[in-house]
């Protein structure tokens, strides 16, 4: 088997991290002005108080950029990159959840001014360099820090994805502390999403590879046993770190063996009904699992293998899981049906047509997707 894997080139898993940020990269980079890219949810919260301290106390020149939304539009790309161009920053530092960091990475490559972002969308079509990237993030969920893809909302509703090796990070920080005051909800969702990427890689149809199954599982496994112990009890910081160093390793696996129809079929309700990312994948992934069940059974029973969920009652071990999942979305709260977020009966024709959108997930797929199966999925949802 011929394949290759990359990553990040530094990890640092470190309690109060960001607490200690401004020593961290005066370590590895000379003092200059940085640009910190942020929500204001999240600076409101304080959670960067410590690490702007840091920043100053090690004589860096922190500019914050606090006004990512999700689902990012380009728009909001080219305000950041201004802003870093107006303040002469030379480092670029994503703190947060995945639009956060995902913005982080196009400004680190857009502030050296050699290409237009219209230009980037596709795989490998970065011809430009980038300043230093920095990424911490604030959830267990999308794996953005370790991931070379970077997704756009381009136009009203529709997404477009930049992926491409020089959005690999320099340095990933995983701080579990960040993550002590998220909301169950909050928690439950960005864990499924982060399980969606480990399973997505495990069963992938191309660039499946041993490196990639080996991190799927292992993330399985963190990420498994710790989503509900985290949902009850949200100041369990062993279990917080679980979940962040799974994330993590969720990402690396589907940053190589990429992810498939859960997440081609929950793009379109974060883009039309602004549904977050990790909720959107919750609510497709048990019927996207039963959609395949014929092709990639074998490979849902090895991962439900892991959590020790077995063959009982004349239910597979796969089913098995599809169960499990259910069951941790309904014992954390979260929603479970499409009606549950606003989407109307009458809206799945349009979710289906632009679920056929995402040929770049679709082909990915253990089993074909047609337009008719994408429409019989979101209808099972419903």
């Amino acid at each position: 088997m011929n394949f290759a894997f990359d990553t990040v080139a530094s990890i640092l898993v470190e309690d109060h991290g960001a607490s200690n940020l401004g020593a961290i990269l005066k370590g590895r980079y000379k003092p200059v002005p940085c640009f910190v890219v942020t929500d204001k949810g999240l600076r409101s919260l304080g959670l960067l108080d410590q690490a702007i301290s840091s920043l100053k106390a090690n004589g860096f020149a922190p500019i914050i950029y606090d006004d990512v939304v999700a689902d990012p539009p380009e728009a909001s790309i080219h305000d950041a990159v201004d802003a870093a161009k107006q303040n002469g920053c030379e480092l670029v530092i994503g703190f947060g959840g995945g639009s956060s960091m995902d913005v982080a990475k196009l400004v680190a490559v857009l502030l050296k001014g050699q290409q237009d972002l219209s230009t980037m969308y596709g795989i490998g079509q970065i011809t430009s360099d980038r300043v230093p990237l920095v990424q911490i993030p604030t959830t267990s969920g999308t794996g953005s820090e370790v991931t070379p893809i970077s997704i756009v909302t381009t136009g009203e509703t529709t997404k477009m994805g930049v992926v491409d090796p020089i959005l690999y990070a320099d340095l990933a920080i995983l701080d579990a502390t960040l993550t002590l005051g998220l909301p169950a909800h909050v928690t439950a969702a960005t864990g499924i999403d982060a399980m969606v990427h480990a399973l997505e890689a495990y069963t992938t149809k191309h660039k499946k590879n041993p490196i990639s199954d080996a991190l799927a599982r292992q993330a399985f496994s963190l990420l498994g046993w710790n989503i509900l112990r985290v949902c009850s009890d949200g100041k369990n910081l062993d279990a917080r770190r679980d979940m962040l160093i799974g994330a993590m390793l969720a990402g690396q696996a589907f940053a190589n063996a990429p992810v498939a129809a859960v997440h081609a079929l929950a793009y379109p309700l974060g883009g039309h009904f602004h549904v977050p990312h990790g909720l959107s994948n919750s609510l497709v992934l048990p019927y996207v699992m039963e959609f395949n069940m014929e092709q990639a059974g074998d490979a849902y029973g090895e991962l439900a293998a892991i959590l020790d969920l077995k063959s009982q009652n004349g239910q597979s071990a796969a089913s098995a899981l599809v169960q499990w999942f259910r069951n941790v979305a309904s014992e954390a709260g979260i929603e479970t049906r499409l009606r549950d977020v606003g989407v109307k009966e009458s809206d799945l024709d349009m979710l289906a047509d632009d679920a056929m959108l995402q040929t770049r997930l679709l082909v990915n797929n253990p089993r074909e997707v047609t337009r008719g199966d994408a429409y019989k999925i979101y209808e099972a949802t419903w």
